[in-house]
């Protein structure tokens, strides 16, 4: 395992890029230094670039909100989220749920986002009891806790309300540190005997939809970048493309030589950590 890889390597290696957006990319409210000028170089060279980010919104919506704060359009070549797979994949009729313009859902998200009942067409409701179908997107347990969210989910899980998480993520990066994400409240769920379909990574559609936008490149050839070792690493590692973990985001306070292990623990294949893109 290398502990860093210069750009230039990559791009002597790699012709597609898998790249996760927070905490890889940027923060809450810009880029992280260097990160634009690395995806540039990245599209100079003629390499594909994904974001792969596990957002509920989509992909455009991201898409512009990168822009926004100083990434050209120029510098990605598409921007995947889990809440586009998502949708592709209810459409597709992939998931064992039948949706309709009656069917009543409620969302969990960390700003009254119902991002993907919107997409869907489906009802809004506004209390889990009313409710057909349940979102998990977001999380504000930094503000309301974590029993907060077992207090409202409990009756739900009781009379067997199907979940779709479109957020996998454990933790999430807050002002305060690290909290419990979207993840931690669809894991809940699970515990207290809810059914969960998990959309995003490190499960494998999310991969497959990126992969097959990207014209199915060579697998040897692809290449994951992420913050997370569960979620971005994992993921790369099960959809059988080469990991490079960033020390920045959910991985930024830990020690180079802790991460080895804590990914050697997991089984987990690493080519590189780096501490940044550029």
């Amino acid at each position: 395992m290398s502990l860093s890889m210069p750009l230039r390597e990559m791009i002597a290696r790699y012709d597609t890029f898998f790249i996760d957006q927070f905490g890889t990319l940027r923060d809450a409210a810009s880029p992280y230094p260097g990160a634009v000028e690395a995806l540039l170089a990245l599209r100079a060279a003629g390499k594909t670039v994904v974001i792969l980010s596990n957002s509920g919104k989509s992909g455009a919506d991201n898409a512009l909100r990168l822009q926004r704060i100083g990434f050209p359009p120029e510098s990605f070549s598409h921007f995947v989220t889990s809440g586009d797979v998502a949708v592709d994949l209810l459409e597709r009729g992939e998931l064992d749920l039948s949706l309709s313009s009656r069917t009543r859902c409620f969302t969990i998200s960390n700003g009254g986002d119902s991002n993907l009942a919107d997409r869907l067409g489906l009802s809004i409701a506004a209390h889990p009891q009313e409710a057909d179908l349940l979102v998990i997107s977001g999380s504000q347990a930094d503000e309301v806790g974590m029993e907060a969210y077992g207090e409202m989910l409990r009756p739900a899980a009781e009379r067997g309300l199907p979940a779709i998480c479109t957020n996998p993520d454990i933790q999430m990066i807050t002002p305060g540190g690290l909290a419990p994400a979207a993840g931690s409240i669809a894991r809940l769920y699970e515990k207290m005997g809810g059914r969960v379909s998990w959309i995003g990574k490190p499960h494998r559609d999310i991969y497959e939809f990126a992969y097959r936008l990207s014209g199915f490149p060579n697998k040897a050839r692809t290449v994951g970048i992420g913050d997370s070792l569960d979620h971005d690493i994992a993921g790369a590692n099960a959809f059988g493309i080469a990991a490079i973990l960033l020390r920045k985001g959910v991985s930024a306070r830990a020690d180079e030589k802790d991460l080895r292990a804590e990914a050697m623990r997991a089984g987990l294949r690493l080519q590189a950590i780096i501490d940044d893109l550029a």
